[in-house]
């Protein structure tokens, strides 16, 4: 998913944000000739998620560096165990250390929450999306993540596809359009094979927008009761993808009421950085 020009894009603009002006306290401590080895440490059970961007980060600020990664995206780490080995100038270590270390603690972190989500329903023939809430400019890093935590990717962007939200349901309304003739007009103006998805607040609704055409239709914070009777009612006319207000606690029974998708904002916006350190011999 990530290229090396994605990669190397934010890495700089990270670097020019932390070192733009200079390492004041490396530059008047540390010997530019010293060497040294660093270990970058697990400090929690997680799974890990951006090792090729944290080792750019070290390459970027020093092409000397020499960077070994022990474990590979997607693994599991525990307390205590190294992940990586970092030898060349004390210096250029140092200089790279925050930028690297936040680039592995929030990507494993995002890959570590996502997994929790994966395996609450696991058993269950439903797949865990993540949405748009994401860092800003960092939202290929993101859906990266996502996926080596094991779950899927929803749009990666607003031209990725259709997805009629509430708010421009409220608009075309208010011009006197019924949602079949919204549909129609988002057919007319998009490619052949573009999937349309609808997002609702009520089983009615949704049965309203599977009829009218919808390839997908969003449940919006309903009830598990409400999506249960939306699954009856379209009877697998359309699919069906559960949003809002997923928790770990109640993803599966979001899960169980039969739906085929969950969207969960919270493995992106909310996942707690994974402990991650890096310490010098």
């Amino acid at each position: 998913m990530l290229t090396k020009a994605q990669i190397r894009r934010l890495v700089d603009l990270a670097l020019a944000e932390d070192l733009g002006k200079g390492d004041i306290t490396t530059d008047s401590l540390i010997p530019e000739k010293k060497s040294g080895i660093a270990s970058i440490l697990a400090k929690e059970k997680g799974i890990l998620a951006g090792g090729e961007v944290a080792r750019q980060v070290f390459f970027s600020v020093d092409p000397g560096l020499k960077v070994r990664f022990r474990v590979k995206d997607g693994a599991r780490v525990s307390p205590g165990e190294i992940i990586a080995t970092v030898e060349g100038r004390v210096a250029s270590i140092l200089k790279a250390e925050r930028t690297a270390l936040n680039f592995l603690q929030r990507l494993s972190g995002i890959a570590t929450e996502t997994n929790r989500y994966v395996k609450a329903v696991e058993g269950l023939p439903v797949r865990i999306l993540d949405t748009r809430k994401t860092a800003p400019g960092l939202r290929a890093l993101d859906k990266y993540a996502v996926k080596v935590g094991g779950g899927k990717n929803h749009r990666m962007h607003l031209g990725d596809g259709v997805l009629i939200k509430d708010n421009h349901l409220a608009v075309l309304k208010s011009e006197g359009l019924s949602l079949k003739e919204i549909i129609s007009r988002i057919r007319r103006k998009t490619p052949a094979a573009t999937a349309v998805e609808v997002e609702v607040s009520t089983p009615r609704e949704a049965r309203e927008a599977a009829q009218a055409g919808a390839n997908i239709v969003m449940l919006d914070n309903m009830s598990l009761a409400d999506m249960r009777r939306a699954v009856k009612l379209l009877r697998g006319a359309a699919l069906i993808e559960a949003s809002g207000k997923i928790t770990l606690d109640r993803v599966r029974a979001v899960a169980e009421t039969g739906v085929n998708f969950i969207s969960v904002g919270a493995i992106t916006h909310s996942a707690p950085a994974l402990d991650i350190s890096l310490e010098l011999e």
